[in-house]
This record gives C-alpha cells, sequence and structure tokens, in this order.
C-alpha cells in the first residue's frame, strides 16, 4: 500500500531518485503491527529511500510479518516466498523480513525459505535501514534447525527490551483523519491459547507525557480520531510501570488535547476492566462511548481453562455494570470456537449467551493449536469440521442480532466521521459505534463531504451490516452518538 502524499513527514531530505533504493513495503497482522510498519517507513523515508507501492518498481522488498496464528504464519510463509521468486528473476535486490514471524521462528525461518537477505526482530525495529541498505553490524549468528551457523542473511534479532518502543515520526499508511496510538507493548495475562508473550514479551507501558506527544504529533498530521491500542490497555499504568490512575487518568488526559475528537478504546481485558475506567469513558467528552472487549468464551469451566480470570457470573456483572454506567454504549467482542475440550454443551451455553446478550458487534476465531502454548499440548483437541461448524452457527447467530440491532437504528439522528467517498455522491463513514476496518459502516447518500468531516445524518436503513443514512440540515438533538 503507498502511503498518502499528505502523511509524508516534514524535514524528509530528498536527492535525485537515481541516488536513492526504492522500498515496496507488506504490513501483515494487526494495528500494532500496522504502528511497526508506520515507524519503519518513517525511518526509511528519513533516510531518502523512496516508498513504492508497485513492486515492479522497487529494489528492496520488506515484508513486516504476523507470527500470532497458524494462518497468518502461512499467509507470511506464501508472500516472502512470492517476494523471494520476484528477486530470482531479477525483479528485486533484497528481501528484508520484519517483525513477529522473525522473533517467534528465529531458529527455523530459514530452513523453510531460502533466499532471505535480512532478518528483523520485533525489538530491533530501529536497524531496518541497515537491514535495507545492507549495512549489517555483525551480531551473533543464528543457528539453523539443522544445526548450521547461518552466515547469511544479515540478523538483527535481540530478546526483549524493559521499555516500549517510541512511535514518533511515522509515515501513516491509514487515511489522515484516523490513527492508531499504543499505549503498551507485551502482555502479563498468561493465557493458555495465547503466543504474544513469547513473541512479544512482558507488559510495558509507555509514560503519560510520551502518549500524549505522540497524541499531539498525530492531530497535528490531520488525525482527528486515535484508537489506542496494546495486547492489554486496560492494565496499563499497572504492574511494572505503576502510572497513578492507570487508564482512566490517561483518558482524561487524552480527552484534553485540543482537536482530537474521538478517542477510541481497543482490546479491553474483562478481569482488569474497572469501575474508574468506565466513569472515565462515561465522563469524557471526546472519548467514544465503545469498549472492544474479547471474551473468548462464557461457560466456567473453558474460561477456567483458558486462563482468563474471571467467571460467568462477574463477566454478566461487568457487562451490565459497562451498560448502566455508559448510557449509548456500543459493546464488541471476539470469541473463540472450538477450544479444547469444548463440548456440545458448553458450546450452546455460549450460543444462548450471545443470542440473549445482543453484542453490538462480534467476531469469531476457530481455535488455533499452537504447539508451544498450554492449550496446545492440552488433551481433547477438538475436531477442525466441529471448529468451523461452530464458528457459522456463532456467525449466524451472531448476524440475527446484528442485522435487528440495525433495523432498530432506523429514524435516529446521529453524527459520522466520514471515510471516503465509494461513487458520487455516495460516501463510506462511521459512528462513535463503528470503529476502523473491524466493524461496519455508514453509507451516506447525497453526500458530497470530504474524508475527515463530521456531519450529522439520519438512518434510513441497512444493507446488511452496514447502515445507510442521509445528511440531515435541520439542527436536531442527536439521538445516538
Amino acid at each position: 500500500m503507498t502511503p498518502p502524499v499528505s502523511s509524508l513527514l516534514p524535514g524528509v531530505k530528498m536527492r535525485s531518485e537515481s541516488a536513492m533504493t526504492r522500498v515496496a513495503f507488506v504490513s501483515l497482522g494487526c494495528a500494532k503491527n500496522l504502528v511497526d510498519s508506520e515507524k519503519m517507513l518513517g525511518q526509511l523515508a528519513e533516510a531518502d529511500c523512496i516508498i513504492t507501492g508497485d513492486h515492479c518498481d522497487a529494489d528492496v522488498m520488506v515484508i513486516n510479518t504476523c507470527g500470532f496464528l497458524e494462518a497468518s504464519r502461512t499467509e507470511a510463509d506464501d508472500c516472502i516466498r512470492e517476494a523471494v521468486r520476484q528477486k530470482t528473476a531479477g525483479r528485486l535486490k533484497r528481501v528484508v523480513v520484519a517483525g513477529c514471524l522473525v522473533q517467534r521462528d528465529r531458529e527455523t525461518i530459514l530452513d523453510r525459505i531460502e533466499g532471505i537477505d535480512s532478518l528483523v526482530g520485533t525489538n530491533n525495529r530501529d536497524d531496518i535501514v541497515r537491514a535495507v541498505l545492507g549495512r549489517h553490524t555483525p551480531s551473533s549468528p543464528l543457528k539453523n534447525g539443522r544445526g548450521r551457523r547461518v552466515k547469511t542473511p544479515d540478523v538483527y534479532l535481540s530478546d526483549y527490551h524493559p521499555f516500549v518502543q517510541l512511535d514518533f515520526a511515522r509515515l501513516r499508511l491509514t487515511p489522515r483523519h484516523y490513527a492508531y496510538l499504543r499505549i503498551s507493548e507485551g502482555c502479563d495475562q498468561k493465557c493458555t491459547f495465547c503466543t504474544i508473550p513469547s513473541i512479544r514479551g512482558r507488559m510495558h507501558c509507555k509514560p503519560p507525557s510520551v502518549v500524549l506527544a505522540e497524541a499531539r504529533e498525530l492531530v497535528s498530521d490531520g488525525a482527528v480520531e486515535i484508537s489506542l491500542i496494546g495486547q492489554d490497555t486496560t492494565s496499563y499504568g499497572l504492574g511494572e510501570d505503576p502510572m497513578e490512575g492507570g487508564l482512566a487518568a490517561l483518558l482524561r488526559q487524552l480527552d484534553k488535547v485540543e482537536g482530537l475528537h474521538w478517542i477510541r478504546l481497543m482490546y479491553v481485558y474483562p478481569s482488569v476492566l474497572t469501575d474508574d475506567i468506565l466513569d472515565a469513558i462515561a465522563d469524557c467528552e471526546h472519548v467514544c462511548k465503545y469498549i472492544d472487549i474479547p471474551l473468548q468464551h462464557i461457560n466456567d469451566r473453558m474460561l477456567k481453562a483458558m486462563h482468563r480470570r474471571i467467571t460467568r457470573a462477574q463477566t454478566e456483572a461487568l457487562l451490565d455494570r459497562i451498560r448502566r454506567r455508559i448510557p449509548g454504549v456500543t459493546i464488541r467482542t471476539t470469541l473463540i470456537a472450538g477450544f479444547p475440550g469444548e463440548t456440545d454443551a458448553e458450546f450452546e451455553e455460549l450460543l444462548e449467551f450471545i443470542e440473549g446478550f445482543r453484542f453490538d458487534a462480534l467476531g469469531v476465531f476457530r481455535y488455533s493449536r499452537e504447539p508451544e502454548t498450554p492449550a496446545g499440548r492440552m488433551r481433547d483437541q477438538v475436531d477442525e469440521q466441529v471448529k468451523a461448524e461452530r464458528v457459522d452457527l456463532l456467525m449466524s447467530t451472531q448476524q440475527r442480532v446484528a442485522f435487528a440491532l440495525a433495523d432498530e437504528r432506523t429514524g435516529l439522528r446521529f453524527r459520522v466521521l466520514v471515510d471516503q467517498g465509494v461513487k458520487p455522491n455516495v460516501a463510506a463513514a462511521r459512528h462513535q459505534g463503528q470503529a476502523p476496518t473491524v466493524d461496519s459502516v455508514t453509507y451516506i447518500q447525497r453526500c458530497n463531504a470530504a474524508p475527515g468531516e463530521f456531519i450529522t445524518v439520519r438512518c434510513t436503513g441497512r444493507q446488511d451490516y452496514d447502515l445507510v443514512a442521509t445528511p440531515t440540515r435541520v439542527a436536531l438533538p442527536v439521538l445516538l452518538t
């Protein structure tokens, strides 16, 4: 993806193009990985590299990988192999592989794929320029799975740093009007199915002063909406990085940043979501009344096996408090289908819960067996076909819920942020309850507003999960924020 011209950083030095290295960049995985990609792109731009969206026009291909699940690793391997094929055909000079897959498979990736020129781990992001330009600084060589020392590629790989890398001076891949802001790195929750602690390490938080400074930089670059991200945003300020007031205090400080209209909270961990955080969301003018809270399951035995540190009764009490303390809140969750040992009765309990609670948005992951995790070593692994059937049942149940909730919005007026035009006089936008890329959108008919503008609309219906609306020119009270 080629970043928008407007996101190029001021002060980037320019030379004749013939003296520059042309870099194509592929970013895989989650929003946290996207922030890493944007930071590396910023560093490359400042080093006089040309960023190109045309892979056939590049000297170097950089692939920032995801290693979280088997499917994501397969996608990354396929992408790397394709880049190596392009290099073999003479269309590229170097292939650089970065990110989570490198950190996770440091000892085996070179056995699977030959032809990589440089490996860059998650803690070595600042080495990306040397990796791209081939300016190698000697480091400890890896050994491959056969025990042989690897003399090539260049390897930039170290163990976890006891701090969070700063994300200033990014060359953003998102549209100019919204951005992601990472407030922490790593995770201490130790869920039995999750590989994040082994890849990203223990949780560390950015100081509030750094978060605020990054937010102001993003606003100065055109962002009016930021989504706060981390593997566990609710634990911000706890553990080894104690910060007075934690996430609640940070939200109240961000609410005062001039020019920042929407602050969205993602990746909320349920067992550490406090009433102080809920009150901050309710009180702050610019904090979206939106909570992304991955629950994973509702059955007590499953929750214990997953090491979620919460029960069904506690979950239901928490969800009730969220709705009581934050009027009009949108609640999004994600679930895992087919966790080891999940019985038909436990799955039926989950289905009934989803139908009864009526989540505004919901996603489902088919359980992926990761051998290095405690869950990967559990007995009673669920058959793949059963997992797929359970995913389909959960999604069809949620579809009925989502369609009914969308129908109930017909006639309501609410404020939206315009994302892009999709055809003449029709724009895609989002209200506060619709997060970028993961949720439905609102299509506005008879709209000529520009991306990044806020307008008030009236809902006239839906198209499947998406809402349909028209601009309202009359000053009427907004019923849905």
